[in-house]
């Protein structure tokens, strides 16, 4: 075993003799001990390494085993173990200088064994605009040129040159770049063009992209077009020119693609030259040419192959416009015969009207319609149209489409007046209301479920007008339905019947009537309900809603219903004692409130704005009058607050008594010592 690894080291030493150092080489030198030489050394481009202690020692040119010779006996002066040194290459890298037009030119280094690709690679690849064709080496005063293209195409290694360290890698920029540097990219430049001979076609005119390509054996003028992307939309495809030897041929690609015929296509030799005309406005005189003219969009000649129809020519000329008269459209022939057509009759399937063949030469004169003063329904049949009357700006019949809705024969019609109750429009079908609609819930809902009544031709649209202000003519109630009214009395600016929908809120109808007067009582206004089956009376606190804009006090009043706003009592004696309670002492507001059954303590402490700041609240006394017998009750508010409990809240009744003292004073004890005395002094305080 020691044998063969004493011949394995001979045949390895033999050969290290042989190897000569090249730029780009990764020599290691073996130093046990020595961090610093436990990575390999690059030689540089000078042919030299840099060792620590010594600095640039030169290496190239020299056999390995000279190398280790020089290096021993260099480093013996520095280093002290220096037995088990030795010198060996571990990397054959080469450098190669890259130039020209690549992304990022500078000196990269490969294997021995790489080649050009490798090369462009390590520099970033090549920049679009380089000629592959004509790639350069330079070695020395040698320049070795090369088609890299030649090899992209086939993959043929051995078409690229072999390269050495410190070769330079030059790549050419293409001709066809000019002088100024611009950004561009390869699908610009090869759609301008990619031909720099005289064996090239030349496109220019209405192209999408003109300019100059390669010609090819058997190419066609459509092949032509299409390499520079077809023709633009403003080309007279009619009239192309192309130029062979100096010989100008007219060629109509329409005529070709309607009847495509070989014969009639130029054919291209090298250095051709197509000239795409831009279309311009003529005469055209054709043999299949059909005119229009009158109130049609637009008017003009048009060609007419065998198979077109009238219809397709008035089609293709964007139909009648909103002015024709297209019962009287009229069909002059060459020889001056004149052919009468009513389209409006054939649309709607009247048999006697046919429809006229065309000729070459014909021309359709479309009329337009005769200005009258005074419209003619019979214009309009009964079975398309709709009436609309009443409060309108512009009432009368309109002709109806399935197409149309209710806002667009409104809208036609000029809208309603000022005047108008949108609130209830009528759809009369057959002499009978279908349906009623309210313009307004439609266009203030939000949520998009209140949907336009269905109309169908022969329909009726009644927008009646709102009544006027009843105080200036009583005789014009009559006008307003009850069922769409609602009716106030009493202390407001002017009492009456008023018109009133759904949509509409109780300060509505209260504006409406010039709101209350000075003398009204806002704590007692009576709703009277009359819509339902039976009738019912709502009370509302209308000075309590100013107080604390509480909108749930309001109650829901619908048309058909009262509202009756009293006047002030001006003696507050008038109110009878069963229907009071009297609150004196501490509060903010003592006197005599309005009390029923519902009401407890707690509601009359908040009539009266509750206790003041003096007030002794655990002591309030409650003073019950009874048919038999007077009895009194102390109710402790502050300790009810602290642990609520409706069972310690005293009874309350219409006529009885409630006092709050003052901080001070006693009157517990007063009262209870002295109760008759007490329940007088009261009695002729309050009036009694």
């Amino acid at each position: 075993m020691k044998q063969l690894i004493l011949i394995c080291l001979l045949m390895f030493s033999t050969l290290a003799v042989a190897e000569q150092v090249q730029v780009g080489n990764k020599i290691y030198l073996y130093l046990p001990g020595e961090v610093e030489f436990d990575e390999p050394f690059e030689v540089a481009k000078d042919g030299t390494i840099t060792l620590p202690e010594l600095g640039k020692i030169k290496v190239t040119g020299a056999e390995l085993a000279e190398i280790e010779q020089q290096l021993r006996a260099a480093l013996s002066e520095v280093y002290v173990a220096m037995d088990d040194f030795y010198v060996e290459i571990r990397s054959r890298d080469i450098f190669i200088n890259v130039m020209g037009y690549v992304n990022d030119p500078s000196q990269v280094s490969i294997p021995r064994d790489g080649n050009i690709q490798m090369v462009i690679a390590r520099a970033g690849g090549l920049k679009p605009g380089a000629q592959l064709d004509r790639l350069q080496i330079r070695r020395g005063n040698d320049v070795i040129e090369f088609n890299y293209k030649a090899y992209l195409d086939s993959g043929n290694i051995d078409l690229l040159p072999q390269l050495q360290s410190a070769d330079t890698v030059f790549v050419p920029v293409s001709p066809l770049l000019g002088n100024v540097q611009i950004d561009f990219d390869a699908q610009t430049l090869s759609a301008s063009g990619d031909a720099s001979d005289n064996s090239a076609i030349t496109l220019l005119g209405e192209v999408h992209n003109p300019g100059s390509f390669s010609f090819k054996e058997n190419m066609s003028v459509l092949d032509a077009l299409m390499r520079a992307e077809g023709v633009t939309r403003y080309a007279d495809v009619t009239k192309i020119r192309v130029i062979v030897d100096k010989t100008p041929v007219v060629f109509d690609l329409k005529a070709y693609l309607d009847k495509p015929n070989n014969d009639t296509m130029p054919a291209l030799k090298a250095g051709s030259t197509i000239y795409v005309p831009i279309m311009v406005d003529d005469v055209n005189t054709t043999s299949r040419t059909v005119y229009i003219m009158g109130e049609v969009q637009k008017p003009g000649a048009y060609e007419a192959g065998d198979s077109t129809s009238f219809l397709d020519i008035l089609a293709n000329a964007g139909g009648p416009t909103r002015f024709a008269e297209t019962r009287q459209i009229k069909i002059l022939t060459p020889s001056g015969e004149s052919i009468l057509f009513d389209l409006q009759g054939y649309s709607e399937g009247i048999v006697t009207v046919k429809v006229p063949n065309l000729n070459p030469g014909d021309v359709i004169f479309v009329p337009e319609k005769t200005d009258q003063n005074e419209k003619s329904w019979l214009k309009v049949p009964p079975k398309r149209a709709i009436k609309i009357i009443g409060a309108i700006q512009s009432p009368g019949r309109y002709e109806w489409s399935p197409e149309m809705d209710f806002t667009d024969l409104l809208a036609h019609a000029g809208g309603p007046t000022k005047g108008a109750n949108i609130n209830d429009i009528k759809i009369v079908r057959n002499g009978e209301v279908t349906k009623r609609f309210d313009l307004e819930q439609y266009t203030i809902n939000d949520a998009g479920n209140y949907e336009l009544p269905n109309l169908i031709a022969g329909d009726t649209i009644i927008v009646e007008e709102l009544p006027v202000d009843p105080a200036d003519n009583k005789s014009q109630w009559i006008r307003q339905e009850s069922s769409k009214s609602i009716y106030i009395m009493g202390q407001v600016g002017s009492p009456g019947r008023y018109a009133f929908n759904t949509n509409m809120h109780f300060i509505d109808i209260l504006a409406a009537a010039d709101g209350p007067t000075d003398n009204a009582d806002l704590r007692n206004i009576r709703i009277t309900h009359r819509n339902g089956n039976t009738a019912k009376v709502s009370k509302l606190n209308l000075a309590l809603y100013f107080e604390t804009g509480d909108e749930t006090l309001f109650p829901h009043v619908l048309p058909g219903d009262t509202i009756y706003i009293p006047e002030k009592d001006k003696d507050w004696l008038r109110t009878p004692k069963e229907q009071v309670v009297r609150i004196m002492g501490a509060v903010e507001k003592p006197g005599r409130y309005s009390f029923d059954d519902t009401m407890t303590v707690l509601d009359v402490l908040a009539e009266a704005g509750g206790p003041s700041s003096s007030a002794l609240i655990d002591k309030i006394v409650v003073v019950n009058h009874s048919c038999c017998k007077e009895q009194s009750r102390v109710f402790d508010l502050e300790e009810f607050v602290k642990n609520p409990n409706s069972a310690y809240i005293p009874v309350l009744r219409a006529g009885d008594t409630l006092y709050v003292p003052d901080k001070g004073q006693d009157l517990i004890s007063q009262f209870k010592s002295n109760f008759l005395d007490f329940i007088t002094v009261i009695a002729l305080v309050v009036g009694l």
